[in-house]
């Protein structure tokens, strides 16, 4: 009757990660992936700065600061059992104006909240590891890395494939049909699968798929392009370097980042994307946009943070205005040191009341479990996301 036993959407990092500990925690389990592109990660997984998150920003005992600083650790050490290209570089955390510095104090004690190794620097030590960086304090954050996600993504496909999993590429869900005994799913290509349980990891039509499955949830997904730069002149810059981020967005700010391929990116800024997969201005889809502003929540956060937005916008219409965010920190770098580089999309959760859901959410109902909020750091965080959602999926197989 069945195809497989728990059926995922989406081969981002996130539902691969889940094929993975699936086959591990129960072998045995048949899981089939569906993925609409024609290989992994190809979206939010494959489209980001590549860091190895700490953990320090988030609040202690999230779900977000739990699996950040537990993944961590494990992204490293599954890089190094697989061979992938991995670093352990530290970065700082730096404060350009006064107004900032008990924001950057909050962050080192919630950093020692959290279990991480924080020390605090002056505008001299803060020069001993970035001689061009300025600032007047910083914190460094020894246990932050970088790796290649979608080498990551790959690896955990192969591995999961080698453990009896199948993942299916240019499979795009169109249909789901929820029964008391399972779940059947449709294909653009008119394939029929049938499995127990389903998990929805589909990232940014996360929102979609829970509608397709019958399931009304309680947010939606609004999009934010966040675009990149590549430095001229790496040599500017060691390691990984962050302004002190705004508490009241889960956005990190225009950040430098020394990548694994030795090149450094710079960005991302956050402006509304006009389309879930929308890398560029000229990317619009009519339905897609409507339904975001259909959405109550989109409404409220323009009226309460149309400020922010508004920097956000300028920067990404004035390459003069991004040059001056990246001064702050790097006061060497000039708007002809940038170069454009590959824009990523992030998949955000928004309440009804315009709330930005700051944590991990999952959300459950027969036969299926909902990934609805997987932005960063979940690809830090993937490998301890993955056993939660298949410890979820094996109890709902269970009932």
């Amino acid at each position: 009757m069945f195809d497989c036993d728990v059926l995922v959407i989406g081969g981002g990092i996130i539902g691969l990660s889940t094929a993975y500990a699936l086959t591990r925690a129960a072998p045995g389990t048949r899981v089939t992936v569906l993925e609409k592109e024609p290989g992994p990660a190809r979206h939010q997984t494959g489209r980001n700065s590549g860091v190895i998150h700490s953990g320090i920003y988030y609040r202690p005992g999230s779900l977000k600061a739990r699996f950040a600083v537990r993944g961590a650790a494990e992204m490293v050490k599954f890089c190094a059992e697989y061979g992938l290209p991995h670093e352990v570089t530290g970065k700082l955390i730096v404060a350009t104006e006064r107004a900032e510095l008990p924001r950057l104090h909050a962050l080192v004690q919630r950093g020692r909240e959290n279990g991480i190794p924080v020390r605090e620097l002056g505008p001299a030590q803060i020069s001993a590891y970035e001689p061009h960086v300025r600032g007047l304090a910083a914190i460094h954050v020894g246990t932050t890395g970088i790796c290649d996600y979608g080498a990551v993504a790959a690896r955990l496909a192969e591995v999961a494939g080698a453990a009896g999993a199948e993942v299916r590429y240019g499979a795009e869900v169109t249909a789901v049909d929820r029964r008391p005994w399972g779940v059947a799913v449709r294909t653009a290509g008119g394939d029929v699968v049938r499995a127990r349980v389903l998990v929805n990891c589909a990232g940014l039509h996360c929102d979609a798929v829970a509608r397709l499955a019958g399931d009304e949830p309680s947010m939606r997904i609004v999009p934010f392009r966040g675009e990149y730069y590549e430095l001229e002149r790496p040599e500017l810059v060691r390691g990984l370097v962050y302004p002190v981020p705004d508490p009241a967005f889960p956005f990190l700010g225009v950040h430098l980042t020394r990548g694994i391929d030795g090149g450094v990116h710079v960005g991302p800024n956050a402006v509304p994307a006009l389309a879930r997969e929308g890398y560029g201005w000229p990317v619009v889809r009519p339905r897609e946009l409507a339904g975001t502003v259909a959405w109550p929540g989109a409404w409220r956060i323009a009226r309460r943070h149309w400020r922010y937005g508004a920097g956000e916008l300028r920067r990404s219409l004035s390459k003069r205005a991004f040059t001056a965010s990246v001064r702050r920190l790097l006061p060497e770098a000039a708007a002809a040191d940038l170069r454009p580089a590959p824009a990523g999309v992030r998949a955000q959760a928004v309440l009804r009341d315009g709330t930005l859901v700051d944590d991990f959410l999952f959300h459950e109902a027969p036969r299926t479990v909902h990934v609805l909020n997987a932005p960063s750091p979940a690809a830090t965080a993937s490998l301890p996301i993955g056993r939660e959602v298949a410890r979820r999926a094996l109890a709902r197989m269970e009932r």
